[in-house]
């Protein structure tokens, strides 16, 4: 379970990204954050692995106080925590499978990162996780050689092969054409439910975040608006979310 206790993020600027924050989410949900540019949804993702501390209240992941985490408990901590960013954050000019490989080289000796000496079980982790997104044909193509929507596909395999717990995804189809899109949040989707890890997606596109998520988190300036299922969010919700203002849609 993930909970944010009255969470709080003051960052050094003076600017509130959070805003007594309450919130609990259960292990294998699918949740999706919706909200304006610079609501707080980007904050609220990356208090979760501690990429950015908080200010006050308490933060706890599966009982841990992720403040009270240092050094190497952190590290493992982490280790539990899978994240994806939409610029997919690869190293295009090798293989798919070494990127994906790149997951174990917190828990690796120096010498073998530096040889490309996987072991042969890291090897094979990483296989079946590029067979999960379905681009398992792809594991000796260069990255560079890919596609937007295969080079999302194996950042999301690199996660798989951490065998996190929890998924975090900053935007992940933003830069996606729309079918493209659909097929990576097909894999979230099915990733979500045949492995029971919790999914939490800062998406701009609502239309996607109805579609395939199970409950909306709603945020405005810091603060949670909305949280509930995504079948009961109306359009008077996404006023409420949005300012009126005019929301995210993924054309065909």
């Amino acid at each position: 379970m993930i909970k944010f206790d009255n969470v709080s993020k003051v960052y050094p600027n003076g600017y509130k990204g959070l805003k007594n924050v309450s919130l609990e989410i259960e292990q294998g949900e699918f949740v999706a954050i919706i909200g304006l540019s610079g609501a707080g949804k980007s904050t609220l993702i990356r208090t979760i692995n501690r990429v950015h501390d908080i200010t006050e209240g308490t933060l706890t992941v599966n009982g841990v106080d992720v403040n009270d985490l240092k050094g190497k408990s952190l590290r493992k901590f982490r280790r539990d925590i899978g994240m994806i960013f939409q610029s997919f954050n690869l190293i295009t000019r090798t293989t798919v499978l070494n990127n994906v490989l790149t997951s174990n080289i917190p828990d690796l000796p120096f010498w073998r990162v530096l040889l490309g000496a996987y072991p042969k079980e890291q090897k094979v982790i990483a296989l079946e996780a590029l067979d999960k997104v379905g681009i398992l044909d792809k594991a000796y193509t260069r990255c560079d050689q890919l596609s937007g929507g295969q080079q999302q596909r194996v950042a999301l395999a690199r996660t798989l092969a951490q065998q996190p717990k929890i998924m975090l995804a900053d935007e992940p189809v933003a830069a996606l054409d729309p079918v493209t899109a659909r097929q990576v949040m097909d894999d979230f989707k099915r990733i979500n439910k045949e492995m029971n890890i919790s999914v939490l997606i800062n998406i701009h596109h609502v239309d996607l975040a109805l579609e395939y998520c199970d409950r909306v988190i709603g945020i405005r300036a810091g603060e949670v608006v909305y949280d509930g299922p995504s079948s009961e969010v109306t359009q008077e919700v996404l006023d409420q979310i949005y300012c009126g203002q005019e929301i995210g849609k993924m054309e065909a």
